[in-house]
């Protein structure tokens, strides 16, 4: 997709409408992924459909500078970090 094109990290709404089918065309760039954590089907199968982080609402926007510090450039080179609400 031209809109992950050089992106550091494609952050993505697991719950609308598309978003799974949006992954494979997302070129490789690292992504994290969100949805509500009572929604472990949808968590899952956005694992399954390559998104590289999936975790719940509420660790990810409880945890945002950590997640993206660890999905980013900078955060790659040091190796993976993270939350533990993650389901990766």
């Amino acid at each position: 997709a031209p809109a992950a094109d050089g992106a550091d990290v494609v952050v993505l709404d697991l719950g609308r409408p598309g978003v799974l089918d949006a992954l494979a065309g997302l070129g490789g760039a690292p992504t994290v992924g969100f949805a509500s954590h009572v929604d472990v089907e949808l968590l899952r199968a956005a694992k399954k459909a390559g998104c590289g982080r999936v975790m719940a609402r509420s660790a990810f926007f409880g945890n945002v500078v950590e997640v993206m510090g660890a999905a980013g450039p900078e955060g790659r080179r040091r190796g993976p970090g993270g939350s533990s609400a993650a389901l990766d």
